[in-house]
């Protein structure tokens, strides 16, 4: 007998309220609404994400200790994450009912159990394995990371340029494009498949799939009462075949399969003297271990394919509070988040720059926009501590702080410099440069142009312990093609190697006191 009447309407309003929550929190983290809301929230839930960093950095960032409160009760609940609170799971749901115009046989026969689910488990394998190497890769299909990044990079920016007002400035996200097709095509293969990434090819499906298969409260069947009707077929969400032997670790709990049983046979709870067995974990041992040694195999690829320590790309260019490059990639979860609430949208996603072992994690690119001086956003929203939080006295080098954050190091090119190659009067880099002093100083010459009349020119320096590599100067510089000024990663605060040796004795100094 079911006791639960309307179960299916109550997963739809906690589904609906979960996926409007995770869109509040994604207006709202903006630098005109950002007024103290966690906005990290659901990233901070995922456990995947929690796993995984606790394998790359051998530590659990105080944050994602909140995902216990979704691993816990799975493992009596079952993996009602998937229906309940996902919001990429119940973005997939509801698209897939909206074009779902199949006949019922139809139905019944999509939803049945197929062998191309194990695949989510392979994927969770390979991904648990290179983080245990030391490189975090589980934001590439991570549904919590994707789908923050697909909206915050992909679709947000395309909604404002249609013309709505997601973000204070329309913004511009290099790979943009790539990562909303990405996004549409998993949207558009629920009308291939019901579900297809959740069933396909989630790894925190697969991770709460696993943890389900001790769950005391699931879908139970009443072998006295079933007729093999196969009606609980025809909304079933993960493919987990309630009409015969359930396969508990596919189950989201969408409840709708007792719904559709016309003889009640169907229940959620404990089991009953009549209940049916349930099917373990499919899962193919030897793809298991092709799928590992994949990943072993794939991990010197990722790390041969960046700069090393000692030869650092001088375009990577890390966020204030930036961990070393190392300890960066093996926590940045590149889900996006920071480049949300980033003012001046200077935080882009990386291509290559980094390797591919660092494909969109946040780099700096001033032609684009400048760290504001007094701007700590991006630590505070981070959920891994990639970007640890840091403070405005911290970043800018004010009260017992001795030195400011450094970011880089802003050099002249004098060939395409204004004063110093065309003779023609600018100071904008030295007047928008924020540091006391001002890191941008100048020289007053006269000089004699062409027809031998006499020009007074300001010519601009950099010092370089002044300069903390914001970029301001770079990206408000007239020379709008290639600026006069550009900033490199030399002299960043987060690395010991990356610096401008100018003395000895100071060099010997540093690596015998870190920087912070």
């Amino acid at each position: 007998m079911n006791f639960f009447p309307g179960l299916r309407a109550i997963r739809r309003i906690y589904a609906l309220f979960f996926l409007g929550l995770f869109l509040f929190l994604y207006f709202v983290a903006d630098f005109r609404n950002l007024k103290g809301y966690e906005v990290s929230l659901f990233l901070e839930l995922d456990p995947l994400t929690a796993l995984a960093g606790l394998l790359t950095s051998a530590t659990l960032y105080q944050g994602l200790a909140w995902s216990l409160v979704i691993l816990l009760p799975t493992l009596f609940l079952g993996r009602f994450f998937c229906s309940w609170i996902c919001p990429l799971g119940i973005v997939n749901q509801g698209v897939g009912w909206l074009w779902d115009r199949r006949r019922p046989a139809e139905r019944q026969e999509g939803n049945r159990y197929r062998l191309i689910y194990r695949w989510k488990y392979y994927i969770l394998a390979g991904l648990l394995v290179l983080a245990a190497a030391g490189t975090l890769q589980t934001g590439w299909l991570d549904p919590i990371a994707l789908i923050t990044r697909s909206l915050a990079i992909g679709v947000g920016p395309a909604a404002q340029q249609a013309g709505g007002r997601i973000y204070l400035n329309a913004p511009y996200f290099h790979g943009g494009v790539m990562i909303s097709l990405i996004f549409l095509a998993i949207v558009l293969a629920n009308r291939w498949m019901s579900r297809f990434w959740c069933r396909v090819l989630c790894p925190l499906g697969a991770l709460l799939g696993l943890f389900s298969r001790w769950s005391v409260w699931r879908i139970r069947r009443d072998v006295d009462h079933c007729t093999d009707c196969r009606k609980c077929l025809l909304d079933c969400q993960g493919g987990c075949d309630p009409h015969d032997e359930l396969r508990v670790s596919e189950c989201h709990v969408c409840m709708n399969c007792i719904e559709s049983c016309p003889e009640g046979a169907l229940h959620y709870g404990l089991a009953q003297p009549r209940s049916s067995v349930h099917k373990p974990l499919d899962v193919s041992r030897r793809r298991l271990v092709e799928g590992t040694a994949a990943s072993l195999l794939f991990f010197p690829m990722l790390r041969s394919s960046r700069s090393d320590a000692s030869s650092p790309d001088p375009q990577v260019i890390r966020p204030p509070g930036s961990l070393s490059e190392k300890e960066f990639l093996a926590r940045c979860l590149k889900c996006g988040a920071c480049m949300r609430v980033c003012p001046t949208n200077v935080l882009q996603p990386a291509l290559l720059e980094s390797g591919l072992e660092g494909i969109w994690t946040p780099i700096l690119v001033y032609r684009l926009g400048y760290c504001e001086h007094h701007c700590v956003l991006c630590g505070q929203v981070c959920p891994t501590a990639a970007i640890r939080p840091v403070g405005v006295a911290e970043k800018v080098g004010e009260a017992a702080f001795l030195q400011p954050i450094k970011l880089g190091t802003a050099f002249f090119d004098q060939g395409r410099c204004l004063p110093w190659s065309m003779q023609t009067p600018c100071i904008v880099c030295e007047e928008v440069c924020p540091t006391t002093p001002k890191a941008i100083w100048y020289r007053t010459v006269e000089e004699k142009d062409r027809r031998g009349k006499p020009v007074r020119l300001k010519q601009p320096y950099v010092e370089p312990a002044l300069c903390i590599g914001c970029g301001i100067c770079e990206n408000k510089c007239p020379v709008t093609d290639h600026a006069a000024i550009r900033v490199t990663s030399v002299g960043e605060s987060r690395s010991r190697v990356n610096q401008m040796i100018l003395n000895p004795v100071s060099a010997a100094k540093k690596e015998e006191s870190p920087p912070r």
